[in-house]
C-alpha cells in the first residue's frame, strides 16, 4: 500500500451541503475501491492562483489515502467527470519523498532543510543579569546664534 494525496477543488457556486454531499460521495468511492483513509482536511473557499472559467475561488478539500496502484482509478474518473470540481490532483507521497532524498544525496547545498516550529527551538539559559553604572549625559547650553 502507498500514500496518496488527493487535493480537489470545487466550484464556489455549490451550497455547503452540496459540498458535502460531493466530497462525502467521492470519499466513499474511494474506500469502496479499497482504500484506507488516513486523514481529511478542509481548506474552505480562497482564492485561485489564476481564473478558471471566470471563475476565481473555489473550495479546496484534501485526502490523504493509503491505497494499491488502481484502487483511486474509480475517483480520478469520477472526478475527470464531474461538473462541480474545477481541478483535482492525485499524488504518490512516497514518491515525492524519494524523488527528495534523491536530490539530496546528488547536491546537498540545495536541500532546504524544513524549519523547526518556535515550540520546539529551546531557548538557550540566560545568564545573571550583569549591573551597568548609569550613563550621565551634559547638555551643553544652547548659544543663541549671532544674526
Amino acid at each position: 500500500m502507498r500514500t496518496y494525496e488527493v487535493l480537489s477543488v470545487v466550484s464556489p457556486q455549490l451550497s455547503e451541503t452540496e459540498i458535502t454531499d460531493l466530497l462525502t460521495e467521492f470519499r466513499g468511492v474511494a474506500e469502496k475501491s479499497g482504500a484506507k483513509l488516513v486523514s481529511e482536511d478542509s481548506w474552505g473557499r480562497r482564492r485561485l492562483a489564476y481564473p478558471i472559467e471566470k471563475v476565481t475561488e473555489g473550495h479546496y478539500h484534501l485526502w490523504v489515502f493509503e491505497a494499491g496502484s488502481d484502487e483511486l482509478s474509480e475517483l480520478d474518473r469520477k472526478m475527470k467527470n464531474s461538473d462541480k470540481v474545477m481541478r483535482h490532483i492525485i499524488v504518490r507521497v512516497d514518491l515525492m519523498a524519494k524523488r527528495a532524498a534523491k536530490l539530496a544525496a546528488r547536491n546537498p547545498k540545495k536541500v532546504r532543510v524544513p524549519v523547526q516550529p518556535a515550540a520546539a527551538v529551546v531557548a538557550a539559559p540566560v545568564a545573571e543579569p550583569v549591573a551597568v553604572a548609569p550613563v550621565v549625559v551634559e547638555e551643553a547650553a544652547a548659544e543663541p546664534a549671532a544674526e
